[in-house]
């Protein structure tokens, strides 16, 4: 856009929705006592006379393998069928009934309402397909007396509410309240509401191994008990970019934690508080684990006894503790391990933790991964390719399947372009973080072309420009740093990212700038473009989410961002929609930022090129907006008015939400029926690929 336009913690309230996104319909039931599959996923599943796979029939070490309160070791739903699950519907429906199941889930799954906890029953196995099993903006509660549970290979994430310490909200990963026998395993946990895992209320017989736990201010708390009698294992686990409960763990009669890698990664806005806290009157065991630069990392009650062997510190500060008056004990005495030397873990842990696509017998799933090609980007020369757009120049011309270019962490500054004839291309960090993987540029509008043909031009600026039907970009960071201050001779639009094709899905995703930093485009004025943005944070000032393209924002963080000079004025959205299409979608999110009270528009009519038939159209519903916005939250662009145009906002909260007037329309609850998500989508159910 030619004229001025005006950042990260939240996620999404509770929405109701009259449609619900499913993510999928069961593939089969079999008999995974009587069927092995030579295929599992990626059409069909394909049986052979065999045992089942071993990711079927696969049983948990350390305490949860202990025979005892009547189980014999966690073995989950080996004993029952095994079905495939894309829906939540389905998932809710296997994992609560009273059978044995081993349920596969075989894509992204967003829960409804947010923070919905599903309530597993005993004996079962929930696993992930591949890296593709994704639960979202919920989780998983196991009651009293649940037990022989196992959950392994899935990445849960994404139910926070904006708050850090949030005390509102108890929306965890896992949370358990009287399980015993349960395996934790492979697992990839991060940024939930309340905390990552919740063992409590004597929660025993319990395994936690080979997870990733991240950006969260409580990872993994035990206790809330008054008696002393959980046995727990906590092994090869990579807690990193949390504050607390590293574990905390509270009255536990045997702990046993060893060959863990904590992590306080520098440079990000997450500090450690302490690391593995033994409390009341625990008896822990902590053996062979490595703290990197962790703030007070192993720390205990004076009621509380901790013994130390064999760990590592580095750069790390305050508390070291061990000692105390509890009996000694040696958990061989309970089961079979070898711990890993200590100066192995970071390296072991970092490869092994979270979800695999193939990671044998004993470690989780195998021939699981849907089919599909993988181009690998590495900086450092370990991968196929060092730079994003050689990966894309590899991609056929034309391709008719999924072609994932994974990019291994680090600082990309490069342009990238997915052009038309390169549809189904995924665009994947692979780094424990979406900020380990940075895609960056700095062009602006104003700025001139190396060949001295002209300026880029507001869509020429983008970082990353997709042109492609069927994209995705998944836990990864694309940004524009063009630097306004120092160039206020020129156009400062830049763009981020630029979308022009259809079936758009962004999950797990920053897009970061200043003006015009997301612009959700169509490849021309009478052709679709859908987008769906889940899980996201997108940041910028000046009319940062615009275009005329038919998109959703759902669940996801939009921060204002003040400008160049330090003040505090500008617009979230500029839709340019075309007659009778939707346009810009904000649902089920957040609206913040560290700017003044009431600086800010909701959005503002972008009639592109003084085109008076254009209808744009945005709608903000169930999102928690920030006394930044204005309360009179629409105004007018370029001699059109807003109140000839769409604009609307309904069930809103937070401090700059308001009643309706003429100022501030509201829709009706019979408008906003039909103002779901699913109605955007228009048919298209987003699907992780």
């Amino acid at each position: 856009m030619t004229t001025p336009r005006a950042r990260v913690p939240a996620r999404a309230r509770h929405r109701r929705s009259r449609t619900a996104l499913a993510t999928g319909i069961p593939l089969a039931v079999v008999a995974a006592g009587v069927l092995g599959y030579s295929t599992l996923y990626g059409g069909q599943q394909q049986a052979s006379a065999a045992t089942a796979p071993a990711w079927a029939t696969a049983a948990a070490d350390g305490f949860a393998s202990v025979h005892a309160l009547g189980q014999n070791g966690t073995y989950g739903g080996r004993d029952g069928q095994t079905v495939t699950v894309r829906t939540q519907a389905d998932l809710e429906k296997y994992a609560t009934a009273s059978e044995p199941y081993v349920i596969v889930v075989a894509g992204t799954i967003t829960m409804s309402p947010v923070g919905k906890e599903i309530k597993v029953q005993s004996d079962k196995t929930i696993v992930g397909s591949g890296t593709s099993g994704h639960i979202v903006g919920g989780g998983f509660f196991l009651g009293q007396g649940v037990h022989n549970v196992i959950l392994r290979n899935m990445t849960i994430r994404d139910a926070y509410q904006g708050v850090w310490n949030d005390k509102e909200h108890d929306y965890d990963a896992v949370q358990m309240d009287g399980a015993h026998h349960v395996w934790i395993d492979h697992n990839d946990l991060r940024h939930m509401a309340d905390g990552l895992i919740d063992s409590r209320k004597d929660t025993t017989y319990l395994t936690v191994s080979w997870n990733k736990l991240s950006q969260e201010n409580k990872a993994f708390g035990i206790g809330w008990t008054e008696n002393t009698t959980a046995d727990i294992t906590i092994h090869h686990n990579w807690i990193r970019e949390t504050e607390q409960r590293n574990p905390s763990t509270d009255n536990v009669a045997h702990a046993h934690l060893y060959n863990n890698y904590l992590e306080d990664e520098p440079g990000t806005t997450i500090t450690s508080s302490y690391g593995n806290y033994a409390r009341g009157a625990t008896n822990m065991l902590l053996e062979n684990s490595w703290f990197q630069g962790m703030n007070n990392p192993v720390i205990r009650d004076t009621t509380a006894t901790l013994r130390q062997r064999g760990n590592v510190f580095s750069g790390t500060s305050g508390r070291n503790e061990s000692g105390g008056s509890g009996a000694a004990w040696d958990p061989k005495t309970y089961y079979a391990y070898t711990a890993d030397p200590a100066a192995n873990v970071p390296s072991l842990v970092k490869s092994g933790a979270g979800p695999r696509s193939s990671i044998g017998t004993t470690a989780g799933v195998s021939t699981l991964a849907a089919a599909a090609t993988t181009l690998t980007v590495a900086k450092d020369g370990t991968g196929q390719y060092k730079t994003v757009q050689a990966a894309v120049n590899a991609v056929p011309a034309n391709n008719a399947s999924r072609v994932v270019i994974a990019v291994k962490p680090g600082t990309y500054r490069e342009t990238v372009k997915i052009p038309a004839n390169k549809p189904h291309v995924t665009l994947q960090g692979t780094g424990a973080s979406r900020k380990d993987t940075l895609i960056v540029y700095n062009n602006a509008s104003g700025t001139q072309k190396p060949d001295g043909s002209g300026t880029y031009g507001t869509g020429g600026s983008a970082t990353v420009a997709v042109e492609a039907d069927d994209f995705q970009a998944r836990n990864l960071t694309v940004a524009n740093d063009f630097d306004e201050a120092a160039h206020q001779d020129i156009a400062q639009q830049a763009v981020a990212l630029r979308t022009a094709s259809d079936k758009v899905f962004l999950d797990s995703v920053i897009v970061e700038g200043d003006q015009d930093t997301l612009l959700l485009d169509t490849a021309s004025k009478d052709r679709l473009g859908r987008v769906y943005m889940t899980n996201s944070y997108v940041v910028g000032n000046v009319d940062f989410v615009f275009g005329r393209a038919t998109a959703v924002i759902d669940r996801s963080v939009i921060t204002l961002k003040k400008r160049w000079n330090g003040t505090s004025a500008g617009y979230v959205t500029a839709p340019s929609t075309a007659a009778n299409r939707r346009g810009i979608l904000i649902a089920n999110s957040t609206v913040t930022g560290d700017v003044s009270d009431r600086s800010f528009y909701l959005g503002r009519p972008w009639h592109a090129g003084g085109d008076a038939t254009l209808d744009p159209q945005t709608t903000v519903r169930n999102t928690n907006l920030s006394a930044a916005i204005r309360t009179a939250p629409w105004t007018d662009m370029s001699g059109f008015s807003w109140k000839d145009d769409r604009f609307a906002e309904y069930k809103n909260t937070g401090a700059g939400a308001g009643s309706a007037s003429g100022d501030r329309p509201q829709l009706t609850d019979a408008q906003a029926a039909d103002q779901e998500v699913a109605d955007w989508l228009a048919g298209w159910t987003p699907t992780a690929s």
